[in-house]
């Protein structure tokens, strides 16, 4: 079986999804190709020990660290991509972000285009997901032109008291924005979010978003159990002509007059370095030898705070966080990173983490627990890298910036303990995790040393796109989504323009 399309799209998460939701209006013959397959509403959505503990939804697939050491990645491969799994929190980046900042320990060059030229992108990737969120709380949240459509999602009641002990300590904790509808998630189960699966109960993510915008097109169509090998080119070396797909255990050419590559930062690197030819030695639109290099990760920490006079009786808990640090340290001067609120960890999750714990000690922990995330920049370096040797993957993360993160570790910790959670415990997140994966083919105006030009397009191959969290020159201290779609729906709209 042979497949021919206009547009071929690789992969079904937040890039892709987007992009098949812009390019959908044009007519053009559209084929998703996604590994995985539709996840379906089964009892293990919404099963804490399923999930955390079993790892039902886990992909078996093992790549290797930079001591060439196996590990199982936090991929998940689905319609939708990691995005089903994700706490749908949409933050924008800082205006601050897109410029050349200096760290604790090294600098960022900024982008190739500023805040303000993304800016109207971010109100229409907002509107894509629904996002609810409230402007006027955080300092630091840059210029909106557009207001949020969805008022903020409510604190619980131990939630409303956590806030407001902070905020006596002059801490502006602010509404984080997130793509659900809780009202509609709870409904199907009183389950957090965060980690947890959707299946059309509430969550906005890139299926039940951009996605399902796209498939109600004729002309858009997605193929699952479609795992994309190699990428082949003609004779001249400028045009792909087609992908070589492994659908359902067998081979099949799929042709296409353009590509849009969003298959994630870690597997759209490898796929272009696997598409190696007499034409591309180095890997295909790698003449920068940038692809699979600057592979950033976030440097993160769980935080657990407690006060035994205090229960936490929330649910999903991931309504706020604060961006006090994230410009400027008072005390260094330096920028350090972001704080929220993670989805309330249970006792089967705790366990999950600490397999020695009985679990019945554990539910008595997340009883009184109120569980942070803490989040800091990993800077651009082209030693962190993913190479592949046949179908192996390998991640060599080169962690950067970490006396910056530890410095914020201190300074939420101290924070903390000043809002009356006398216990405080701090555990780093795994290095070999790509929580949320970026970099790998960098946006540039010179294609000497970048892999796509500010429209998303390659330098080197015509007709293909990157779309997805690759393209990121920097990854700020925020969650990547929200710029992901923002970058995708200008260059996707930027597309769409010349086909027309």
């Amino acid at each position: 079986m042979n497949l021919d399309a206009d547009i071929v799209i690789i992969g079904s998460g937040i890039g892709g999804a987007t992009a098949a939701s812009v390019l959908a209006p044009t007519g053009a013959k559209i084929l998703i190709l996604e590994r995985g397959e539709r996840l379906q509403d089964t009892p293990e959505t919404r099963d804490d020990r399923a999930i955390f503990q079993r790892g039902f939804f886990r992909t078996k697939e093992l790549w290797r660290d930079g001591n060439g050491e196996p590990f199982s990645p936090g991929n998940f491969y689905n319609v939708g991509g990691n995005s089903k799994f994700y706490g749908a929190i949409l933050y924008r980046y800082r205006a601050e972000d897109f410029t050349a900042r200096e760290h604790m320990e090294g600098s960022t060059a900024g982008w190739p285009l500023s805040y303000e030229e993304l800016e109207p992108w971010y109100g229409m990737a907002e509107k894509l997901f629904r996002v609810r969120g409230k402007l006027g709380e955080d300092p630091t949240e840059p210029y909106h032109s557009t207001p949020y459509d969805y008022p903020a999602v409510p604190d619980e009641p131990s939630l409303a008291i956590a806030r407001e002990r902070l905020k006596r300590q002059g801490i502006h904790a602010s509404s984080l924005p997130i793509a659900i509808d809780h009202s509609q998630w709870l409904k199907r189960a009183a389950t957090p979010w965060d980690g947890f699966p959707d299946t059309f109960t509430g969550k906005i993510d890139a299926e039940t978003g951009p996605l399902n915008h796209a498939l109600k097109h004729e002309n858009v169509r997605i193929l699952t159990d479609s795992e994309v090998l190699t990428l082949e080119t003609d004779g001249t070396g400028k045009s792909i002509t087609h992908a070589v797909v492994r659908h359902r255990g067998e081979k099949i050419k799929v042709r296409a007059g353009r590509f849009v590559l969003a298959a994630g930062a870690v597997n759209s690197a490898a796929l272009l370095l696997r598409s190696a030819s007499s034409k591309h030695e180095k890997g295909l639109a790698n003449s920068s030898d940038q692809v699979g290099r600057n592979f950033m990760n976030h440097n993160c920490t769980a935080m657990i705070t407690i006060d035994p006079r205090l229960r936490n009786t929330s649910v999903h808990q991931k309504t706020f966080g604060f961006n006090d640090f994230y410009l400027k340290d008072p005390v260094t001067g330096f920028p350090l990173g972001n704080v929220q609120l993670l989805g309330k960890i249970s006792g089967p999750i705790f366990k999950a983490n600490m397999p020695r714990m009985p679990e019945l000690f554990a539910g008595m922990i997340a009883r009184y627990s109120f569980d942070w995330y803490v989040m800091s920049e990993d800077l651009p370096n082209p030693e962190s890298r993913v190479t592949v040797d046949g179908d192996t993957i390998t991640l060599d993360w080169q962690r950067s910036n970490m006396l910056g993160h530890q410095t914020l570790v201190k300074r939420v910790r101290e924070t903390f303990r000043a809002a009356g959670f006398p216990i405080v415990l701090a555990r780093a997140f795994d290095r070999r995790t790509p929580s949320h994966q970026c970099g790998t083919a960098k946006m540039g105006i010179n294609g000497a040393d970048s892999v796509v030009d500010p429209w998303c397009a390659s330098h080197d191959i015509a007709n293909l796109h990157i779309m997805d969290a690759s393209v990121l020159p920097t990854s700020a201290a925020v969650n990547p989504a929200l710029t992901i779609a923002a970058l995708t729906l200008r260059a996707a709209n930027h597309l769409s323009a010349n086909l027309r």
